[in-house]
């Protein structure tokens, strides 16, 4: 007889199998969504998969909806990633879906309007938030595949049109699973190195499948909250994408993303030109009239006048600077003697003057000027006198009284 077993194992059993089988951790399936739910409290996405004969149960949990960039819908073809595996409670087989791609023109363009919607409500197309390009960058960042033609192409446009400009490459996948991902994160470095004072993203032509990356919102948003101006040159001239919405500037190739980022040598070197020819000629007419105007006063008699008058001031001036000269000198006399008053008074006070009368003065050890009080029998002290000095010791203190008229 067979082995009896509960449900809950043979359920966990199967799980179990199917967890363990390597073709169904990892596979894509292509099909139809049905009875599509999005369950507002959990944000979880339920639904089917079908195609002409079958279908099968999904579930994407909120964390991998959180990363999509349309809200699927029934009806909407798509493709997606996925591993298959068995919800014990209820023993239902269903696929758990980690990302999802819209599948066909139409089910792009319904994910593509979503967003753009979406991202449009929220303001981040709105015209105030578009920041001007600088008029001479020195560093022009660029976003874009390390081996592609656009980085040749703005490379042979910066170096004819603008030399001084310096390239900051920062490369990333433009195609791909995880491409979205590397664009938003080389905006965001570009940014914050700050060197960069413009930045372009870049990707040459393709088919609507291959620019669908830069519908992504990771991107759009990197782009939304980059500080530094942002060229979009996405694709061609019909060809628009999010980024482009979001994007200070847009430009349909980019080689045209280029000639927006940068001044054009050539025509600053003929203003240049111009200008140097204008202040040339500026220059000329006003010389012409100063020396017209000197032939007008030479023939209008005017400067005979004018020599006489020169000649008039100048005896005055040397007149007054005669006056102005003694003034001085009788100034200088009259301090020069008080100078000499004040210093002969300074001499007669100085106290070496007094030593030569006779006259000494008390000090201590170290030479400091002792006063009357200081003075007690015992204390060892110094005469200094004119040329000499001698040691002494106070053998008695006597205080005379001042004697009354």
């Amino acid at each position: 007889m067979a082995n009896v077993i509960t449900i809950s194992a043979l359920n966990a059993y199967v799980k179990s199998l199917l967890d363990r089988d390597p073709v169904l951790t990892d596979i894509a399936l292509q099909g139809e969504v049905a009875n599509f739910v999005n369950h507002r409290k959990s944000g979880h996405f339920y639904f089917s998969l079908r195609d002409e004969r079958a279908s099968v149960k999904a579930v994407m949990f909120s964390r991998d909806a959180r990363r999509l960039a349309f809200t699927p819908e029934d009806g909407m073809h798509v493709l997606v990633r996925c591993r298959v595996s068995l919800f014990e409670r209820d023993g239902t087989f269903q696929v758990y879906v980690e990302d999802m791609f819209p599948d066909g023109i139409g089910s792009a363009q319904m994910a593509f309007e979503q967003l753009k919607r979406r991202l449009a409500g929220e303001g981040l197309f709105l015209a105030e938030h578009k920041k001007p390009l600088p008029p001479c960058p020195g560093y022009v960042g660029v976003v874009t595949s390390r081996t592609g033609a656009a980085l040749q192409d703005i490379m042979n446009v910066l170096g004819r049109r603008w030399p001084l400009a310096r390239l900051l490459l920062a490369p990333a996948n433009v195609q791909g699973q995880h491409a979205s991902r590397e664009v938003a994160q080389a905006i965001r470095s570009l940014d914050a190195d700050g060197r960069a004072d413009v930045i372009i993203v870049a990707r040459g032509g393709g088919s609507r499948e291959d620019l669908w990356v830069f519908n992504s919102e990771e991107i759009a948003r990197a782009a939304y909250a980059c500080r530094t101006p942002l060229i979009s040159a996405v694709g061609h001239e019909i060809d628009y994408t999010i980024l482009d919405f979001v994007a200070d500037e847009r430009a349909p190739t980019p080689s045209a993303a280029a000639e927006l980022a940068v001044p054009d040598r050539e025509e600053y070197l003929r203003k240049i030109y111009s200008l140097r020819q204008n202040i040339h000629k500026n220059m000329q007419m006003h010389w012409q009239l100063c020396y017209n105007k000197v032939v007008l006063a030479k023939s209008s008699g005017a400067m005979p006048a004018a020599a006489r008058s020169i000649a008039q001031k100048q005896a005055a001036l040397g007149h007054a600077a005669g006056l102005l000269r003694q003034s001085l000198g009788r100034l200088l006399a009259q301090k020069g003697g008080r100078l000499a008053h004040a210093a002969q008074l300074a001499q007669s006070l100085a106290p070496y003057k007094v030593l030569a009368r006779g006259y000494a003065i008390l000090q201590d050890g170290d030479g400091q000027v002792l006063a009357a009080e200081e003075l007690f029998a015992g204390r060892q002290i110094r005469l200094a006198l004119r040329d000499r000095t001698a040691e002494c010791s106070i053998n008695r203190i006597t205080i005379r009284k001042e004697q009354t008229p």
